[in-house]
């Protein structure tokens, strides 16, 4: 038996489907006859920490501050063990610019993008360079914020028009956003768990063009399959780039990744990738690992077995 800190909740916009992943961990632990301490992550969390003092903590909180390394570097210093990436993957992919130049740079195929401040347009003027932009990405084009996740402040932009209202959206989420090449075709995940990619996920929305918040977490919205319906190669190929997404970012325990299949050219695209998976009923990494064989259960246990191993490693 091991006793847990499972790390949820926090302070980000998240937070509900961060407490949906901590809930189900904590009963699979429990199940597993683990002794489990709830922690919902805030200003007290390391008197928390210090005073229940975990052997290994269970990072289930998703945006900022759990998954841009805050909390992994609390973590370190503290000297506990934690399930998930560490600081420096968590902050190269929490911030998608800078996962896809990391890419770009690692020879992984990401679609084309552009990438300004709040201030680049407040101070020097950036809304002049909009015409170019739009000229060399082409409609549609997808604006989004670069840090944060689950969808949250994605805007599609159909025309010129859309584009001032999908920077506000995206700069209410941000500082930051990120202008990138829409790539219509199959919305495709890739979990990774230990050096192994699993199944490949496909999530097919239901009424929407856009894979949303909504589509993602409410049961109904949006239908997976999973295994993908691909031809071989294709499977082949988002496994490989998937598992070089993950290494090129630094990766380690597990990670999701996502991908675009370009319904034109037939080519896959990495779009960005996710440093702690979401581990609610409808999220993906669960769904994949089911399909290799490992049902929620035995997830949990592996995914806490690879953070006490990595800390093995590193003493």
């Amino acid at each position: 038996m091991t006793r847990v800190a499972v790390l949820k909740g926090g302070r980000s916009l998240e937070r509900q489907v961060s407490l949906r992943s901590g809930a189900r961990v904590e009963d699979a632990l429990e199940r597993l006859g683990h002794d489990v301490v709830a922690i919902d992550a805030g200003h007290d969390l390391v008197a928390r920490l210090r005073q229940t003092d975990p052997e290994a903590c269970f990072v289930a909180l998703h945006g900022g501050d759990g998954e841009d390394g805050t909390v992994q570097e609390l973590l370190e210093v503290l000297g506990l063990p934690y399930t998930g990436p560490g600081v420096a993957a968590c902050i190269r992919s929490a911030d998608k610019v800078i996962a896809k130049h990391a890419m770009r740079d690692g020879g992984i195929p990401t679609p084309d993008f552009f990438a300004f401040t709040e201030a680049a347009f407040k101070q020097l003027g950036a809304a002049d360079a909009l015409p170019a932009i739009e000229g060399r990405l082409a409609f549609p084009i997808v604006v989004k914020p670069a840090g944060g996740g689950s969808a949250l402040g994605i805007k599609f932009a159909r025309s010129a028009g859309d584009v001032p209202a999908a920077l506000v959206a995206g700069f209410s989420y941000d500082t930051k956003v990120l202008l990138e090449r829409y790539v219509p075709g199959r919305d495709l995940a890739v979990s990774i768990l230990g050096d192994e990619a699993l199944p490949v996920v496909e999530a097919v929305p239901r009424d929407e063009d856009f894979y949303d918040f909504e589509s993602r977490y409410e049961i109904g919205r949006t239908d997976f399959v999973c295994p993908a319906e691909l031809d071989p190669d294709v499977t082949a190929r988002a496994r490989e780039l998937a598992l070089a997404t993950h290494r090129a970012l630094g990766g380690y325990g597990c990670s999701r990744v996502d991908l675009m299949l370009d319904s034109a050219s037939g080519e896959l695209v990495v779009l960005e990738m996710n440093a702690i998976p979401g581990l609610t009923e409808t999220s993906l990494l669960p769904q994949a690992a089911e399909t290799a064989g490992l049902d929620f259960d035995a997830l949990v246990e592996r995914m806490l077995d690879l953070a006490l191993r990595g800390a093995e490693s590193h003493r």
